[in-house]
């Protein structure tokens, strides 16, 4: 039976820096990550140890020479947040990685507390910085001058189930999934065919089928194997497929439909195989299909659209639930699956109110019929950036909410409460709460470890490699019981508690 899929989301946010002509994103993220500041966690360091980036799922591992941050380094591009989450640069952005989540809904929860988190860091940075220099942040996937960054959906799998499998599958899935989660863009990239407007940011950049890279010859699926959890059971499917969504419906729809599919084949229930000719071109094809209804071929033969495929996953789901125990939340989103496909064949700008393609795509295209815009003067593009900008009152997207124009998931209390503990029902929740506690005798963590420095002694390392343990309802006692970091280890060493 399919184990319980956790969730999470990687999101690596745009930057750009105001009346800064020497603008450089590596510092101005690093003033962005050293701005924020909570339980005194900036002096934990982020644990590189157990992390193998060149490991690839197929059974092999490139031996290219991995960099590791110094201690002194790791200290200033990583916080690691009382949530549960990691707060850090990557390459030349600041990317908060969520905590890890059990359902889809908790997913977007924590996902827009990201959201708020960089803004906080931002208002933070900028008390410091120049009046005039402003800070930007975009959460979106390009610039719009050749340069993509990612959004990344990670998934608790069985080690067990063939990476082959998990790759037929997902295949044609992810080719058609965009029809609900692009976050829509303006005109082309990486010289890609011209349009004025397609579905997905990551389109134009993915080039491959399969491989491990994730900054150049983009793959559709990755190959990445770095599991973060007792790599005798569990594999982490990393995704890079993904847009960064706005839209709470766009993220909830992405990361259910996922973990549903992912169940189908862990179980190897997919008793079809709905394999594309071509998949790399099929998913620009798709991309640049606003209707979602032009037919792309498969290897065996038959043409189909998107929706109609997407319609198959969601058939087999249906099936596949019919007489097996479901999680509470599967219903729902079955439901709103459903009505969202039942939505975009009648038309899609029905969901103007849900999707982030189809919410900027009307926004634009009322703009530029007010004011008899070409799709590619500057403006537009500055539009298509602006439904991005996480500021309050900036962001295009951020007004519409506010105006309540769009549909919601969650609440603003619950998003507000999750920028500060973590959920209750993963180990993200001892993580956290040792941050809050012990910060002052944490040396390192790392999604599945805790350092721990009692001044006294080596080193005390907890390794958290089952990722349902740790929640509240499993160590509310031990840490009860443990006002101590020492008490905490003592406890632990007792039979009746363990991470």
């Amino acid at each position: 039976m399919a184990i319980p899929k956790v969730m999470g989301i990687e999101t690596e946010y745009g930057i750009q820096v105001r009346n800064q002509p020497d603008f450089n994103p590596i510092l101005s993220s690093l003033l962005l990550i050293n701005s924020y500041e909570t339980y005194r966690s900036s002096r934990v360091r982020w644990d590189y140890e157990a992390e193998s980036p060149l490991r690839d799922a197929r059974g092999f591992e490139y031996m290219e020479e991995k960099e590791v941050a110094s201690k002194e380094e790791s200290r200033l591009i990583n916080l690691i947040l009382s949530n549960g989450a990691r707060f850090y640069v990557d390459h030349a952005h600041p990317e908060y990685s969520s905590p890890e989540t059990t359902n889809p809904r908790d997913c977007v929860i924590w996902d827009r507390a990201g959201e708020r988190i960089l803004n906080l860091a931002r208002q933070r940075a900028e008390a410091v910085s120049p009046p005039e220099q402003r800070i930007i942040i975009l959460k979106n996937n390009t610039d719009n001058k050749g340069n993509s960054y990612g959004t990344h959906e990670n998934y608790l799998m069985d080690r067990k189930v063939p990476f082959a499998r998990i790759v037929q599958h997902l295949m044609p899935f992810f080719l058609t999934r965009q029809i609900f989660t692009g976050a829509g863009k303006v005109g082309a990239e990486n010289n890609a065919e011209p349009c004025d407007y397609q579905i997905t940011q990551r389109a134009d950049f993915l080039e491959t089928e399969v491989g491990l890279e994730t900054m150049h010859s983009r793959p559709v699926v990755n190959t990445r194997d770095e599991p973060h959890a007792d790599p005798e059971k569990y594999r982490r499917l990393h995704v890079i497929v993904g847009d960064a969504n706005m839209s709470e419906v766009s993220t909830y729809l992405k990361m259910g439909t996922m973990a549903v599919v992912l169940s189908m084949i862990e179980d190897d229930f997919i008793d079809r195989d709905l394999g594309v000719e071509g998949p790399v071109a099929a998913f620009r094809k798709v991309s640049r299909d606003l209707s979602c209804r032009e037919p792309f071929r498969l290897k065996d033969g038959r043409t189909v659209n998107p929706i109609d495929l997407q319609r198959e996953f969601l058939a087999l789901a249906h099936r596949y639930y019919r007489e097996r125990e479901r999680e509470p939340w599967v219903n729902e989103l079955l439901a709103k699956w459903e009505r969202t496909l039942d939505r975009l064949e009648e038309d899609p700008m029905q969901l103007g109110r849900e999707l982030d393609w189809v919410i900027k795509r009307s926004l634009i295209e009322n703009y530029v019929a007010k004011h008899e815009l070409d799709w590619d003067d500057s403006r537009v593009q500055m539009i298509d950036l602006q439904y991005h900008d996480v500021r309050p009152g900036k962001g295009l997207y951020l007004k519409l909410e506010e105006s309540d124009a769009v549909d919601r998931i969650c609440t603003d209390d619950e998003i507000s409460k999750a920028m500060y503990d973590p959920p209750k029902d993963t180990r993200a929740y001892f993580r956290g709460m040792c941050l809050q506690r012990y910060a002052d005798e944490i040396v390192s963590a790392s999604w599945d470890s805790v350092i721990f420095d009692l001044k006294e002694g080596p080193l005390k390392k907890i390794f958290m490699l089952e990722p349902l343990r740790g929640t509240e309802a499993h160590v509310r006692q031990l840490l009860t019981e443990s006002p101590t970091a020492a008490d905490l280890l003592r406890n632990l060493a007792r039979p009746s508690f363990g991470v």
